[in-house]
This record gives structure tokens, C-alpha cells and sequence, in this order.
């Protein structure tokens, strides 16, 4: 594959991330600002007619049973963690896309910080989401250590 394809992907890959990063921002500002009652509400209006027709429903049993759980100490945790993400994510895309040396080794070193924490979560909850983002931080990292060694070969000539 040639170098102005793999560029290409990286960055197409760093926008996803930074949509994402923008995404999670937006969920913690919500469970900032949202009470867990309203959410709890909100959960049982979704999956009441779901419920109706299908008692065994796989997605609205779980998001139940996620509310019914759902603590004010979770919510101040989901939020604190949603935007300390986001806000770090957010900040180095926006340094990756605009070619900042600097933000290459550190968005590497966050993103294994990441990673170590997402694997650390999955051997508790088994998610399959959660392993999904892990295989795409991956990917993101070895995109953004060869733009790197490109980077730097650059500067050194």
C-alpha cells in the first residue's frame, strides 16, 4: 500500500476518533446535567412498548436492568470518565491533524493508558463494544506510529 493511501487512512481513522471524542463529551455532559431519575424514566418510556410485544427483548431487558442499577455515584463516574476522555482525545486529534510532532509519541502513550484500561474493564464485563474500540485504538496506534517515523524522518532532513 502506498504512503499517500495509508495518510489517507490515518486521517479518515483520526476524524472517526475525533467524532467519537465529541460523542463522549456530549454523553458526559448529559450525565452531568441529567438526574438519574430522568434516566431511569427515560429508559422505562423506551422500553415499555418494546416490552409489551416482546417480554424477552435482549436489548431493553439489559438497558433495564442497567437503570435499575444506575447510581449517582456511577453517573458522577461515567460522567468524570466520558469527559476527561473526550476532552484529551479531542485535543490531541485536533494536534495530530494539524501535524504537531509532540502529539504523536503522547497520543500513543494516552491511547496504550486507554487501551490498559479498556482490557482492564473487559476482563469484569466481557463487553464486546468495549473490545471493539480496543481493536480500533490499536489500528489507530500503529497508524499514528508510522505517520510518526514519517513525520520525524522529515524533520531530520
Amino acid at each position: 500500500m502506498n504512503e499517500d493511501r495509508i495518510h489517507r487512512i490515518f486521517q479518515i481513522s483520526i476524524v472517526f476518533k475525533g467524532a467519537h471524542a465529541l460523542i463522549e463529551c456530549i454523553g458526559g455532559l448529559v450525565l452531568v446535567f441529567v438526574n438519574t431519575a430522568h434516566i431511569r424514566s427515560m429508559v422505562d418510556t423506551f422500553t415499555q412498548t418494546r416490552l409489551i410485544n416482546d417480554p424477552d427483548d435482549f436489548i431493553a431487558n439489559h438497558l433495564l436492568k442497567f437503570a435499575g442499577d444506575f447510581s449517582v455515584g456511577s453517573q458522577h463516574f461515567y460522567a468524570f470518565y466520558l469527559l476527561s476522555h473526550g476532552v484529551i482525545k479531542a485535543l490531541l486529534v485536533i494536534a495530530l491533524l494539524r501535524n504537531k510532532l509532540w502529539a504523536y509519541p503522547l497520543s500513543l502513550f494516552v491511547l496504550g493508558l486507554f487501551i490498559a484500561y479498556q482490557l482492564y474493564r473487559y476482563s469484569y464485563t466481557q463487553s464486546i463494544p468495549l473490545l471493539i474500540l480496543t481493536v480500533f485504538d490499536l489500528f489507530i496506534m500503529i497508524l499514528i506510529w508510522h505517520e510518526y517515523r514519517l513525520m520525524h524522518k522529515r524533520s531530520m532532513t
